[in-house]
């Protein structure tokens, strides 16, 4: 019965031949112009699209620029600078990111095409940045999941429906290449669902068997095993490929595929759309804030940071100050949005501050001279002052204006459902 269901899942997340033809095409556009101009280098197609694991509706792709080893390994922080001209030259409107090495990207008939100059390596040591390995996965992927480029889109989507997917650190997710590795290693998308489903305290695996009978955890830096899972990259024995996993991600991927194992279905391929109807429902009869959060421009790693910040503060403040925050999220996208369910409840019009204790002198005094109200209870002194919200509506436009959101967020439109 599962493996009918993942025929069905896949027909509806695999990139049909027509749309791949159109996607290869615009990529061979871009790379024939851009090798027309490039001295030294070479453009080349890479991530998803090169490993043949990319999943329907993707609408972009990464271009690597690998610059010869040689001439270039004494200039890896110039590569952007060098890159910069012929990326422009071929696409005016290209825009720079700044990243561990700037890269480009370019708005290509509906698509986004990030360029990204690497250094032309053959082994992993030879890196200068870590985007320089990344040809190397691919060589890897392809060389050894051949038979598993469907299994890794079944996990790869699995992922997304889960809220685990992608390594950037406003998720703290299983990366794309973590997905492929796990998929080749557990020899495809039931090994990895049946294995992770066992999956109890820290999880160590040496898909390439660098390290063979030696403790890994003994052999690495702390900090590259601190994730509650180690995927001992393939290609790079002193990388961890699943670093950026948090607890939280991990343990929410163990139980999904414990549920799944319990009772396929196709739901746990389908990501859940937050809209306003569904977010009413959960509500009920509580305060619901809706806030549109207009996105700064940069790199997508730096943007997610900046709305998760906005929305904890948001969070952690009203909950500070005494609101009692029921559920909330943030989704990523432009606009960002963030929603916050809060208890149906008007605060009391005082505050009640907890004091010293009454042996603690130097504290006493200064508390007093603070609060002159305050007052003993259980020898410990207390206070009581007048809140500046009881309402959490305008509390939450109070916080709008506060500089950590102007630095992290464009405008912000806030709307409360009750």
């Amino acid at each position: 019965m599962a493996n009918k269901l993942l025929s069905e899942v896949l027909a509806g997340i695999k990139p049909s031949k027509e749309f791949e033809k159109e996607v290869r095409r615009n990529i061979h556009d871009v790379l024939v112009s851009l090798n027309k101009n490039l001295k030294g280098a070479k453009a080349i197609l890479g991530g998803s699209g090169v490993k043949d694991t990319w999943l329907k509706d993707a609408y972009d792709a990464d271009i690597f620029v690998a610059f010869n080893y040689r001439p270039f390994k004494d200039k890896s922080s110039m590569l952007s600078d060098l890159l910069e001209k012929p990326v422009k030259k071929c696409f005016p409107n290209a825009s720079r990111v700044h990243g561990s090495r700037d890269y480009f990207e370019v708005k290509q008939k509906g698509f986004t095409i990030e360029i990204i100059p690497i250094l032309r390596i053959k082994r992993a040591k030879e890196a200068m940045n870590i985007t320089d390995v990344s040809p190397l996965h691919s060589e890897w992927v392809n060389k050894k999941g051949k038979s598993f480029k469907d299994d890794i889109r079944l996990l790869k989507q699995f992922c997304k429906a889960a809220g685990v997917y992608g390594a950037e650190s406003f998720i703290r997710g299983f990366s794309g290449y973590a997905c492929e590795i796990l998929a080749i290693h557990f020899k495809g998308f039931l090994g990895v669902a049946r294995n992770a489903a066992r999956w109890d305290g820290k999880i160590v695996l040496d898909p390439g068997n660098h390290w063979k009978r030696k403790n890994i955890l003994m052999e690495l830096n702390s900090s590259k095993i601190s994730s509650p899972i180690v995927i001992i990259d393939p290609v790079q024995a002193d990388r961890n490929a699943s670093a950026a996993v948090s607890q939280e991600k991990f343990s929410q991927f163990v139980d999904s595929c414990r549920a799944f194992l319990k009772k396929p279905s196709k739901k746990f391929f389908e990501a859940e759309e937050v809209d306003e109807g569904m977010l009413r429902k959960r509500a009920g009869k509580n305060h619901l804030a809706v806030a549109l959060v207009n996105l700064k421009p940069g790199k997508r790693d730096v943007v997610g940071c900046q709305l998760k910040k906005v929305f904890e503060f948001f969070r952690d403040s009203l909950v500070k100050n005494g609101f009692k925050v029921i559920e909330g999220s943030f989704i990523f996208r432009q606009p960002g949005m963030i929603y916050l369910i809060v208890e149906n409840k008007k605060l009391s019009p005082t505050l009640e501050i907890v004091g010293p204790p009454l042996h603690v002198g130097t504290h006493v005094q200064k508390f007093r001279e603070k609060h002159p109200s305050a007052f003993i209870r259980n020898k410990r002194l207390f206070a009581k002052e007048p809140r500046a919200f009881t309402e959490p509506e305008k509390f939450l436009e109070h916080l709008e204006n506060d500089p950590l959101v102007r630095e992290n967020a464009g405008s912000i439109s806030i709307r409360w459902i009750s």
